[in-house]
């Protein structure tokens, strides 16, 4: 059955790959709204602009009065909130956009939808879902063992970490206090095609191919639990359409790698994919000062959304990682207008 969805962060990596995947593979009708802030990219939606079932709204999810307006125009089935400011880095540089729009837009998100909800028809409103979408980042730091299950308590460590705790707590008190049906999930960290270039892995992959030093936070001893974002596509649907209700689920597809293992990885894929007559690729591996407060590993448990939903990634971190470089190496337009413009590749969350 066709659903209407409002996406908020449509336009940006993980948003636009469950819009790309809604509008390929499904029957539903979407409404992308999103500030088009640095990281969001109306090119990332091209493959699916001229579909009947796609609008857009440019639109700050802080902003009531145009959230009313969004509401008002698509009359969604689902709220999937995808929009946030997502990187720890500039965090530490600027934590006041963090909060503006992870924690008061989240409020003024949930305000419109409790409100719309609420006048819905009894079948409508049994159905309707609001799908909060988060992260691992919100449990802290794991040392060298244990997992991020549903239940791990919150120790958030950085002001993003910190805002989307914020924004986590506030969707489930709108569930427990009004009753919105509400979803919550927490995934850990993202990467494939469309990844905005100042994150770890696309960072890599194009200073690989224009030859420049690959920074490497401290010893690149930093463990991080790594999810394609086509499979995290499919679990955030999967969420939406089966999950319970004032629940949350982990998303996360077991393929823990340490940094330096990660950049290594790269290097081996470009001097394949993409010689360099300057020799191997590790040599422009550079180690840095460390991020400020830096947490040490993350890992999931994602058996809850497996048993439960039956997802499971299709992806394993060499298929997946393969296929992200050969993507860079094939859509150089898309990440050359990044490059020369909003983002070049400069070092951020020194902390100063």
């Amino acid at each position: 059955m066709s659903k209407r969805f409002l996406i908020t962060g449509g336009a940006g990596f993980i948003g636009s790959a469950v819009v790309r995947h809604l509008l390929n593979e499904t029957d539903h009708h979407v409404l992308v709204v999103d500030k088009l802030t640095y990281a969001g990219n109306l090119e990332s939606l091209a493959p699916v602009e001229n579909n009947l079932r796609f609008e857009f709204l440019r639109a700050d999810i802080a902003d009531a009065e145009m959230m009313r307006t969004a509401v008002a125009r698509v009359a969604p089935d689902v709220v999937m909130h995808l929009a946030a400011e997502s990187h720890v880095d500039r965090s530490i540089d600027g934590p006041g956009e963090f909060i503006h729009t992870n924690v008061v837009g989240t409020f003024v998100l949930l305000q419109q939808a409790l409100d719309y909800w609420r006048n819905l028809p009894s079948q409508r409103a049994e159905n309707f879902r609001f799908h909060h979408i988060s992260t691992d980042e919100v449990f802290g730091s794991l040392g060298a063992e244990g997992v991020f299950d549903e239940d791990s308590a919150y120790r958030p460590n950085s002001p993003y970490a910190a805002s989307k705790a914020a924004a986590d707590h506030l969707v489930r008190a709108w569930h427990h206090t009004y009753g919105l049906p509400v979803v919550v999930s927490n995934c850990s960290n993202n990467y494939g095609p469309y990844h905005f270039p100042e994150k770890l892995i696309p960072l890599t992959i194009l200073n690989a191919l224009e030859g420049k030093p690959l920074p490497v936070y401290g010893r690149g001893e930093n463990v991080r639990d790594w999810l394609y974002v086509d499979d995290h596509a499919r679990a955030l649907l999967a969420i939406v359409e089966r999950g319970r209700i004032g629940e949350s689920y982990n998303v996360g597809a077991n393929c823990e790698r340490s940094n330096i293992a990660v950049v290594r990885a790269i290097c081996a894929l470009m001097d394949e994919l993409a010689p360099d007559g300057g020799g191997p690729r590790e040599r422009l591996i550079s180690f840095v000062a460390d991020r400020p407060g830096h947490d040490l590993r993350y890992a999931i448990n994602a058996r809850k959304i497996t048993n439960e939903l039956g997802w499971k990634p299709l992806e394993n971190f060499d298929s997946g990682l393969r296929k992200t470089v050969e993507w860079f190496l094939a859509n150089r337009p898309w990440w050359e207008r990044i490059r020369n413009g909003v983002y070049r590749g400069e070092r951020l969350g020194v902390g100063v």
